[in-house]
């Protein structure tokens, strides 16, 4: 019988639907009328009804949803680590964590609101307090909004996968993509399966039923999976592995000998040995399929060394379950295409899982249960001779040996005890860590540092790349320390030279640090006008000194920083500098060049355009048309700005008049009829 149905998982609602769902029931299933003249204990008790009803519906909503969500450590390992694979735990964990958060939050804003409640003096204050309460865990309810649309889709996707049971008889397909596994299932069950000729068509893992000897089997069809490293599967592989990983059952790997389906027997023998650590304990066969292409008997020395190999290693996984080395139903071959031999692999998969769970429930426990359905054969004595039990010396020593570790040994009770009982003493869970230097068990590990996995930065030559580092590192300081020997030495300068290099260092020093407070400062420094720059220290009669003293010309310099400042106050600009340094450059110039130079100076001015002229790219036809359209935006801004109305750049909440602020109302009473 299956014992996971994900399919019964309720519907988790949308963070807005929930509070449509929880606000509407409150309205109809709580009273409605109030009068301000009725006493204050019964408005008191009007509005904590509300509050508490709400928090009630919140609460059991939350809670079916947190109970009907399977717990990850609780179910079979095989769903486990498929829910794992399929949505990440951790991401599964948090969202049901923020549920269960909510939930608590919830209650004690209910509380909190209530013992408030219990305090208001009016009908006015108790009504504020109400909507405040209900307001809050809405807005609780908003901020879990991504977690319970992350169930949902969880829930959704839950509800498509295939009905397993771990504990029945199981037969598991696995191989290669494209090597005939659907075909297979869809020969001897009812399952229909996609097949197409091309690789990865199956991306899930699907179940179909057959019987034997009166008995129910399940067989399950499993993704295809390519022979490469574990953390570079993808989550498809992962369903194949997690399944032959976890399920009890009966192991068929498919083999196509022909090579059709685009990888040779080499890599499909690779990926046998690479996989067949997930094969202990189970019954194991060797399918080679496709054999109406290329028969077993056709095959190439190298190919059925290959396959030898293979069925050499299923023997021994017989032998190591305590059976006999016995070849027979171990490689078998099959044609799903003409039907041959695909009863004789299904027969020989059901015999062999039946035989092991046979014979593990007969050396169980439970077979005590089952003594009245046996006849146990007592042998006659042969003779008259006594042949008493009779254990080893050296089983016994060890028993004396073992007993005596025992009761040397201190338990954590005594441990605990010793360092101050419970509450104090915490028991380290690394102490039993198996690491080469016992100074390492304590050390702490992070996980994620700055964000990033910690793991994946972990190199194998770290410490050759140290070394490396470290010798760059010191060539690196040899060569400045030869750089330094060439810098100027005090003690080789006259003194004059020597004032003149501490001036020269000390105006330096104060260069930086001031250069520095000003970075420091540029956010929240003002722009000081011309006037208030009481210092005088950025002027045009300054730079021209200091111009001239080098031995250049200021004028051009002089004039460009004049042309571009602006009055503060709208005067004009003064030409008058501008045309005494153009009287010499324009003796040889013609009047074309001329009144094209003075155009482009002017155009830095700013010219005024009239509101009608159109502008290439508008979209209007003429001035007339884009005249009418001014008229047309401003009387519809009319009405609005003169009711100073928000527009459409503001924050607006919309009143949406919901269902539940707009039912009918009700007085005090009966529920029953509603």
């Amino acid at each position: 019988m299956v014992q996971y149905n994900f399919k019964k998982i309720t519907v988790v609602p949308s963070g807005k639907e929930f509070v449509d769902i929880i606000l509407s029931r409150t309205q109809r299933q709580t009273p409605t009328v109030v009068h301000k003249g009725y006493a204050i204990s019964r408005l008191r008790q009007f509005y904590m009804r509300k509050v508490r009803f709400t928090q009630q519906n919140f609460h059991e909503k939350l809670s079916t949803i947190i109970e009907e969500f399977p717990r990850l450590d609780d179910i079979h390992p095989f769903y486990g680590d498929l829910l794992h694979v399929l949505y990440n735990k951790d991401h599964y964990k948090l969202a049901l964590g923020q549920i269960n958060t909510a939930r608590n939050i919830i209650g004690k804003i209910a509380k909190d609101y209530v013992r408030l409640l219990k305090y208001g003096d009016s009908l006015y204050r108790c009504k504020c307090l109400k909507v405040a309460a209900l307001g809050r865990m809405c807005t609780v309810i908003k901020r879990i909004g991504p977690s319970l649309a992350y169930l949902e889709q969880i829930r959704q996707h839950m509800a498509r996968l295939p009905s397993i049971d771990p504990n029945t008889r199981t037969i598991l397909i696995c191989g290669y993509p494209n090597v005939g596994k659907s075909s297979f299932i869809n020969k001897i069950t009812r399952a229909d399966v996609d097949v197409q000729p091309y690789a990865f068509t199956t991306k899930s893992l699907f179940v179909g039923h057959t019987d034997y000897k009166y008995l129910r089997y399940q067989v399950i069809d499993t993704p295809g999976i390519l022979d490469r490293p574990f953390e570079d599967r993808n989550i498809i592989e992962m369903c194949s592995i997690t399944a032959l990983a976890h399920l009890r059952s009966a192991v068929l790997f498919f083999l196509d000998i022909s090579g059709s389906c685009g990888y040779s027997i080499a890599q499909q023998a690779a990926l046998f040995h690479s996989i067949k650590s997930l094969f202990m304990n189970k019954p194991l066969i060797i399918v080679c399929n496709k054999i109406d292409l290329q028969p077993l008997d056709g095959l190439s020395e190298e190919d059925m060394k290959l396959v030898m190999e293979m069925k050499a290693e299923a023997i021994k996984a017989v032998v190591a379950q305590g059976g006999e080395p016995n070849d027979e139903g171990v490689l078998v071959t099959m044609s799903t295409l003409t039907d041959d031999g695909v009863i004789s692999v299904k027969n020989a998969a059901c015999e062999r899982l039946l035989n092991q769970r046979v014979e593990m429930k007969m050396k169980s426990k439970k077979i005590n249960d089952c003594l009245n359905r046996f006849h146990v054969a007592i042998p006659k004595p042969r003779d008259n001779k006594e042949r008493p039990t009779c254990i080893p010396q050296a089983v016994l020593e060890a028993q004396a040996k073992e007993s005596k570790e025992r009761e040397n040994r201190k338990l954590e009770r005594d441990l605990e005890n010793e360092n101050g009982g419970a509450g104090v003493y915490s028991a380290s869970l690394r102490k039993h860590y198996i690491l080469a230097s016992d100074e390492w068990k304590e050390d702490i590990m992070p996980e994620i540092l700055d964000g990033h996995n910690v793991y994946d930065f972990v190199d194998p030559d770290i410490l050759q790349r140290l070394e490396e580092l470290e010798r760059e590192e010191g060539l690196r300081l040899e060569a400045e320390s030869n750089e330094a020997e060439f810098e100027i030495d005090g003690k080789e300068l006259t003194p004059e030279e020597r004032e003149a290099l501490a001036e020269i260092r000390k105006k330096k020093s104060l260069l930086i640090q001031e250069h520095r407070i000003k970075k420091s400062t540029a956010e929240s420094r003002p722009t000081i006008p011309r006037k208030f720059d009481k210092d005088r220290k950025f002027t045009t009669e300054r730079m021209g000194r200091q111009l001239s003293s080098l031995g250049l010309d200021p004028s051009s310099a002089i004039y460009r920083a004049r042309s571009r400042s602006i009055s503060r106050k709208g005067q004009k600009r003064d030409r008058s500098f501008a045309r005494d340094a153009d009287d010499a450059e324009a003796m040889d110039i013609d009047d074309e060049r001329k009144s094209k130079k003075l155009r482009l100076r002017s155009r830095s001015r700013s010219c005024s355009r009239p509101p009608g002229e159109v502008i290439p790219g508008e979209g209007l036809k003429d001035s007339a048309q884009k005249l009418k359209a001014i008229k047309i935006k401003k009387k519809s801004e009319k009405v609005r700005n003169k009711a100073a109305r928000r527009g459409e750049a503001d924050r607006v909440i919309p009143n949406l008049k919901p269902k539940h602020l707009f039912s009918g109302k009700r007085s005090i009473g009966k529920t029953q009829r509603r």
